[in-house]
């Protein structure tokens, strides 16, 4: 007897009939209603199975039209998996990652460079009268100089979207932080000491290997697939061969290669840690944007020692404005909060409280849902455009949510060569080389189609891969001489 939930059941049921093809690609399902009377189940019921199929990107819901089946999605293959040096190495970053930040704000820059999602993507209006609430209500607080862990009503509501992580956490167990990378910054502090090792994934967010090197690490690029994410085996294999101090990886949409890291190698990791003594310093900053309800499960959920420090904030999912973030740090909260009151003290008061209030508002998982939708439409877009733009041989990442690409090039093809020519169009990109200790990411780069979105960037984007083109051409013709 299947013991899956009905609506599941249902969902299943629906997509044997569009994989049979007797629910035809783009054609409507019927309505709610009429799904409910068919199948002898309550509308609740109908409404969840679309919604799993909606996050399953099986089906689209449109606006005052109901749900459609998906178009056939195109098939591309992905990156290869990451085979990077197995030695930790001192970082030695040039400017090249602050000149692709600089340049993605420019005036007139067609920017795919930043990972960042644009204000029209959010209800702006809504965290503008929360935040003129607050205010008013609570306008003594602006005359007072904030200290400690961060207002107890946002730190409440942290433990309770953290329970949608799959973690169960006391509000005394939080820290308020000024975003993501402070956490992220305060954890590595209170588990390192300069020199220490600490194992990252390859390809890696650039923003932790810069922030590796001003904290004076070593890192250690550890193998990675583009739809699992970091090998546990290879990652168990160097803590018993190297002295690593701390583990840092965002295992659920991964930047630059958004992937996911499966349920059982995030057990195996918090087993691992406790076992060897190794701190976790988990990023959660992109779990809200998966598609897939048990792909949001945090490493912090199976940690039973308090050897993961989980960090996150909500810039990319309510208001990238609203510069708050947070860190469950275990076994080290102590001392992490020790390190907060000497490097940045407490958070503005008021705004910390506007953000409790926008994640206890009604509409906020329907506000999460139809921002998923939007950037399922851009990744499928650009991905589109990659295959029918970019030189034979180009492998693109198929990420389950969020709005990032990483797109690998033919060998020959430099990324940072070809960085300089689309910004002499204006068009920014974000070359491999910024993600990586060396140049082993050189015919790479990452994709950010969070900002604005229109027939401009679709334009930019087929430029970039003629742009590309060139550079292959050349590449094929110089080999063809020699």
């Amino acid at each position: 007897m299947d013991a899956s939930p009905l609506y599941q059941q249902l969902a299943q049921r629906l997509c044997a009939a569009m994989d049979s093809g007797v629910l035809a690609r783009g054609s409507r399902l019927p309505s709610v209603r009429q799904l409910a009377q068919q199948e002898g189940v309550s509308q609740a019921t109908v409404v969840q199975a679309y919604r799993w199929l909606e996050d399953a990107q099986r089906v689209q819901a449109r606006p005052r039209s109901g749900y459609f089946v998906r178009p056939t999605v195109l098939q591309l293959p992905e990156p290869r998996p990451s085979l990077p040096d197995p030695m930790a190495r001192r970082i030695q970053l040039d400017r090249l990652g602050r000149q692709v930040m600089h340049a993605s704000r420019e005036p007139g820059v067609i920017s795919f460079g930043a990972a960042c999602p644009g204000p029209e993507l959010f209800d702006m209006e809504r965290a503008r009268r929360t935040l003129t609430r607050v205010v008013q209500r609570q306008r003594h607080l602006l005359g007072h100089y904030p200290l400690g862990p961060g207002q107890m009503q946002v730190r409440q509501a942290v433990a309770r979207h953290a329970m949608s992580l799959g973690c169960m956490l006391q509000p005394d167990d939080i820290v308020m932080t000024n975003g993501c990378l402070d956490a992220i910054t305060l954890a590595l502090r209170s588990v390192t000491r300069p020199g220490d090792v600490v194992a990252i994934e390859s390809p890696t967010y650039f923003g932790f290997l810069e922030l590796l090197q001003s904290l004076h690490l070593r890192a250690l690029s550890i193998p990675t697939h583009p739809r699992s994410g970091l090998s546990v085996e290879a990652l168990e294999l160097a803590l018993h061969t190297q002295p690593v101090r701390a583990v840092v990886l965002t295992p659920t949409l991964s930047n630059p290669l958004g992937c996911c890291m499966p349920q059982a190698a995030r057990r195996r990791l918090a087993q691992l840690a406790s076992a060897h003594d190794v701190a976790v310093v988990e990023d959660v900053i992109y779990n809200d944007l998966c598609e897939l309800d048990e792909q949001r499960r945090a490493i912090k959920a199976y940690d039973t020692s308090g050897h993961v420090l989980m960090c996150g904030s909500f810039s990319k999912t309510l208001a990238p404005g609203l510069r708050l973030g947070y860190v469950a740090a275990g076994r080290w909260c102590a001392t992490l909060q020790r390190h907060k009151e000497v490097q940045s003290g407490g958070q503005t008061p008021v705004l910390e409280l506007a953000l409790a209030e926008l994640l206890q508002q009604n509409g906020l998982l329907a506000q999460q849902r139809q921002l998923r939708a939007a950037l399922c439409t851009r990744l499928a877009q650009a991905r589109e455009l990659v295959a029918l733009s970019f030189p034979p041989g180009t492998r693109v990442s198929n990420p389950a949510g969020g709005f990032i690409l990483w797109v690998e090039m033919p060998q020959g093809v430099d990324s940072a060569v070809l960085f300089e020519h689309c910004l002499a169009e204006n068009i920014c990109i974000a070359p491999g080389l910024m993600f990586s200790t060396d140049e082993r990411y050189r015919h790479c780069l990452r994709l950010g189609v969070g900002g604005a979105w229109g027939p401009a960037q679709l334009q930019a984007l087929r430029r970039m891969g003629a742009l590309a083109q060139a550079l292959w051409a050349a590449q094929q013709r110089s080999a063809a001489a020699a």
